[in-house]
């Protein structure tokens, strides 16, 4: 009998996975504590991006083959670490851009146009003949965008539709129909709407400091469906608080869950769990890609969708 490959999935959010590896593999979950000698076992660790990779755990796997991203976004992953032990990435690219795209145009409606703190207020029975929500319309927004990738083109071409104006910024010039700002600060002070698409790596973590939330200014929103570790967290709640910054709609968060305490008394926010991606659809195609990724490797051939 043909023994299965083995897998280990490494958070706990991804053990919704389980059910269907298992009808080929033997799956192991690290925060059960797999056994000592199942370690010689597992050919592939499958992680989400987000999370740092556990090099030491990393280390005592003799015959890993994978390490396998079920996410597009492999930021926390040292890549060049793993090459360098012969070990190839895999991820998803290109499953759910359009609807983090989405995601980023409900949270500048909702910013924008106040949704969520009108429906507080019907539900709270504040709204009478007399109050009556005034909010500025999308129509002539400028919105700056970081990062001119997958991500920023859908958010752009949204924008477009809802009738907003588009510029953004990135580290390399690229080709396209929006014109590039001559620097990040510049795309800030030039923009009524932030927003934050750029990947993530070491180079960037708090890209978005407390000199371009300055320079976005009193009336501007920031909107990040980047990662948290892009913004420098603690400047933005700051300018918040203090008014410096009119508003913030967050999808991602410096650590991840949030501690919801840490944003129980800041101001003009719409937040939400880190679902800008997790569509229906676009999990299924990620599992799609990772079975696939799977299946390559342990058949002696290199993965589908290996990182760049």
């Amino acid at each position: 009998m043909t023994q299965r490959p083995a897998v280990l999935i490494m958070q706990r959010h991804l053990g919704q996975l389980t059910p269907f590896l298992e009808s080929a593999h033997d799956v192991y979950r690290f925060w059960e504590g797999p056994p000592a000698e199942a370690e010689r076992l597992i050919q592939a660790v499958i992680v989400a991006g987000e999370f740092e990779l556990d090099k030491g755990l990393i280390a005592r796997l003799p015959n890993l083959k994978l390490i396998a991203c079920f996410t597009s976004g492999y930021d926390r992953i040292d890549v060049e670490w793993c090459r360098a032990r012969g070990l190839p990435v895999s991820h998803a690219p290109g499953v759910n851009h359009e609807d983090v795209a989405d995601h980023a145009l409900g949270l500048i409606l909702a910013a924008r146009r106040q949704i969520v703190r009108g429906d507080r207020e019907l539900r709270a029975g504040q709204w009478t003949v007399e109050s009556k929500l005034m909010t500025p319309s999308l129509g002539g927004q400028r919105v700056g965008i970081v990062g001119m990738g997958l991500i920023g083109e859908a958010v752009a071409r949204r924008a477009e539709a809802m009738r907003m104006t588009v510029q953004w910024w990135g580290p390399r010039p690229k080709a396209g129909p929006w014109a590039r700002a001559d620097s990040l600060i510049a795309l800030a002070a030039q923009s009524d709407i932030l927003v934050i698409a750029c990947r993530a790596d070491e180079t960037n973590v708090g890209l978005i400091s407390a000199e371009v939330v300055a320079a976005l200014g009193p009336q501007g929103l920031l909107v990040n469906v980047a990662r948290g570790q892009v913004v420098d967290e603690d400047a933005l709640i700051a300018a918040l608080r203090s008014g410096a910054l009119g508003q913030a709609a967050l999808d991602v968060f410096e650590i991840e869950p949030v501690d919801s305490a840490r944003w129980s008394q800041v101001p003009n926010t719409v937040l939400t769990p880190h679902t800008g991606g997790a569509t229906q659809e676009a999990v299924r195609g990620m599992l799609m890609l990772l079975m696939q990724n799977l299946q390559a490797v342990f058949a002696g051939e290199p993965p589908v969708t290996p990182v760049a």
